[in-house]
């Protein structure tokens, strides 16, 4: 019998003019999923706390949802266009779709099985879900009391019949079937109501508390609410039955924007097609009628596998409402981010940045707000600035950042923002952003035809005694607080003035499109010199390992999809080049296959923090090479996206880089190892005191924080005995 690809071994006398035998290389889309199973995982180890376990769930489902959208989205429509073409591991599209559909079956089964277990604890711990049919009568009356005072209005029945056609169900919406039967006509009817969540209306509807003293908190989901009290939008009908249903839309809408006379207008138009694209997914309760099922089925236009079946509640993101819930207890031991021991609040940032060298900066441990908020803060009310430059790709309501852009250009300061308009399921908010900084006089533009702008960069330029200086902020993370709080991102603050001409090259280019190849002396912009450039660095380690000499290529990224990257790499493993990979989750290529990846170890770490930095090292003969930025090694982000990936030189700078990888790589505690199947194996730690890489960091930002401060008291000490004139 024939074995799946993901699972047979290549012959071991292989060599690297058959490095495109699809049996090396594992598909994107399952690599991706078996990422979303290690995630879960974290909700199933009893030591997490409750409130934690049940954020993983929340995750898992809300990247499932994604996946729906964009990955099963877009193989659906090549199935419609009678795609056949396989993929580097050897699947046409629909394979793809069945394969996936089982790994996601089997990722529900988890969580159905996680849920109730998880729902329990919290119910003892004192946070509970109840159903509306298990409350006092005095409960149910201050509910439906509520129901009518603040949702009702809000509530449209939709009735389906032959006068009423199927209505249109928007994406990611929670719905309620309803069957129907007026007193006078024995023959059943159906309508729809959307349950309103959003806007302020919350899933999860606290009750009032009985008295002070309570230790409890207790919740009712808002569907329930609304389907046992049907009667008010039904008066004089009877209801026979309500059921849930939540259904998930295609998102691949993206049009040809060459010949378009306005991308703003475009992007607005792309939303607006997505509302109505077709449904990919529908999820059903497990006992609902067979045939009101058939029938949803059949007006969805699907097939029996696009229907999921729950045993539990459905539209999991939303468990974000209670994840959100203030107990201490319930949640790991709050993480407060430091402030970089080299940033003091005594001395301006560009001093700092100047006498030092450059700053290093590794978030969440390092605060985002006193470092990289704080270049553009300072730099609104210098009066020596000039000018302010950047980009922006996703950003948030309660990231600073914007509303000092905008002072700084009611200050007189030259303010230009590269805003990326097609940062999937942040248009919307972005296209918002920049109306508001156009409508303050900022020059906005939405990058180059062709590429999303994917860089993270700030330039600011400013006069000083020797004339202009530009400083830089680069980095592989968002200009977001949220995220700057929740995943591991580095940067690096510098006015380096080689990196300032190549920055300032990057912004020419970005702003008119023109000369994409351009005279860059440090920095590998994507996607005219990143590719090149990283498989020539693989090459040199190649040519020292034939030698020889010592070699080592050590990367940290999200995802390992670019096909030429990784024949790179398997080349370099046959030549003897120690290559390690910590890949957080898709990764193609695969270790530990005997004569083509030896060499070769990839390990994946999971934690309370997402792990989003991306690293560049080779070992170059032992002049060591450090680089870090934006990129993924992703087809997309090597040729089809504006990246940008700078080198950290300085070695009191780039010894912070080799802290961080040797500690990941160490890691016993939150790291999975690839097999050569594509599978993962957990690292098991020796003991309980055992600590993962993502506590170490934390342990050591507070160490950093505490050496600072006693420096800080040092030198008030000092103060204070001057001026007493001991």
């Amino acid at each position: 019998m024939a074995m799946p690809a993901d699972s047979f071994m290549p012959n071991a006398s292989l060599d690297p003019v058959h490095l495109d035998d699809p049996s090396l290389y594992l598909n994107r889309e399952l690599t991706w999923l078996r990422f979303n199973e290690r995630v879960l995982h974290e909700a199933e180890i009893a030591s997490n706390p409750l409130l934690e376990k049940l954020k993983f769930i929340a995750i898992v489902s809300s990247n499932l949802d994604e996946f729906f959208m964009k990955r099963i989205g877009g193989l659906k429509e090549q199935v419609g266009a009678g795609v056949q073409e396989l993929t580097l591991d050897g699947r046409n599209p629909q394979q793809q779709i069945d394969e996936c559909a089982e790994h996601v079956r089997a990722l529900e089964a988890r969580k159905s099985q996680l849920l109730p277990k998880i729902l329990n604890d919290l119910h003892n711990a004192g946070i509970r879900i109840l159903n509306y049919q298990d409350l006092k009568k005095s409960k149910c009356a201050l509910l439906r009391d509520y129901y009518i005072h603040n949702i009702f209005p809000l509530v449209t029945p939709q009735s389906i019949d032959p006068a009423h056609p199927f209505p249109f169900i928007s994406n990611l919406s929670l719905n309620l079937l309803v069957t129907l039967r007026h007193p006078k006509n024995q023959q059943a009817l159906l309508a729809r109501v959307k349950v309103p969540i959003g806007n302020g209306i919350h899933r999860f509807i606290a009750l009032e508390k009985e008295d002070r003293q309570q230790n409890y908190v207790e919740y009712v989901r808002l569907e329930d609410i609304i389907g046992n009290n049907l009667d008010i939008l039904f008066p004089g009908m009877e209801v026979l039955a309500y059921e849930c249903f939540h259904v998930t839309r295609n998102s691949n809408t993206e049009r040809d924007e060459s010949n378009a006379d306005d991308l703003l207008e475009l992007i607005e138009s792309e939303l607006r097609d997505r509302k109505f694209a077709p449904i990919v997914r529908i999820v059903v309760e497990h006992n609902m009628d067979t045939q009101r099922r058939q029938f949803l089925i059949n007006e969805l236009g699907l097939q029996q596998q696009d229907v999921y079946d729950t045993e539990h509640m459905m539209a999991l993101r939303d468990l974000w409402e209670l994840v959100g819930i203030e107990r201490p207890d319930l949640h790991d031991t709050p993480h407060h981010p430091l402030d970089h021991p080299l940033l003091s609040a005594h001395q301006s940032i560009f001093t700092a940045i100047r006498e030092n060298n450059g700053i290093f900066l590794h978030h969440p441990y390092d605060s985002f707000a006193t470092s990289v908020e704080r270049l553009v803060k300072e730099a609104r009310h210098d009066p020596a600035v000039r000018a302010i430059k950047m980009t922006i790709y996703r950003t948030s309501k309660d990231t600073k950042i914007i509303e000092y852009l905008i002072d700084a250009a009611r200050n007189g300061k030259q303010v230009a923002v590269v805003m990326e308009l097609k940062a999937r399921f942040d248009e919307a908010a972005n296209i918002h952003w920049a109306n508001s900084l156009e409508e303050a006089g900022i020059h906005v533009t939405y990058g180059v035809v062709g590429l999303k702008t994917h860089a993270k960069v700030i330039l600011v330029v400013r006069q000083e005694e020797e004339g202009l200086r530009r400083y830089m902020h680069i980095g592989t993370g968002n200009y977001h607080a949220g995220t700057a709080r929740l995943y591991t991102d580095v940067g690096l603050l510098t006015c380096d003035t080689d990196i300032a001409h190549d920055v300032s090259e990057l912004f020419n280019f970005l702003t008119t499109g023109y000369t994409p190849k351009r005279d860059y002396r440090k920095l590998l912009p994507a996607p005219t010199l990143l590719k090149q450039n990283l498989i020539k660095k693989i090459n040199r380690e190649i040519a020292h390992a034939k030698e020889g000499k010592k070699t080592a290529i050590q990367f940290k990224m999200n995802a390992l999809e670019d096909i030429d990257i990784c024949k790179a790499l398997y080349q370099a493993s046959q030549a003897g080049v120690t290559v390690q990979l910590i890949v957080r989750d898709t990764c193609r290529l695969r270790p530990g296959i005997k004569d083509i990846s030896d060499n070769i170890h990839v390990i994946s770490i999971v934690g309370r923090f997402l792990e989003h930095a991306r690293i560049y090292y080779f070992y170059n003969n032992g002049q060591e090479e450090y680089y870090i930025g934006s990129a993924d090694l992703m087809m997309r982000n090597l040729e089809r996206r504006v990246e940008v990936v700078t080198p950290v030189e300085p070695e009191h700078l780039s010894q912070h880089l080799r802290t961080i990888l040797d500690i990941n790589l160490a890691d016993q505690r939150n790291v999975w190892e690839m097999q050569a199947d594509g599978h993962y194996l957990q690292r098991q730690p020796k003991d309980a005191e055992t600590k993962g890489c993502q506590e170490l960091f934390i342990e050591l930002a507070q160490k950093r924080g505490k050496t600072r401060l006693a420096k800080s008291n040092k030198g008030l000490s000092k103060k204070r005995r001057k001026r007493q004139g001991v």
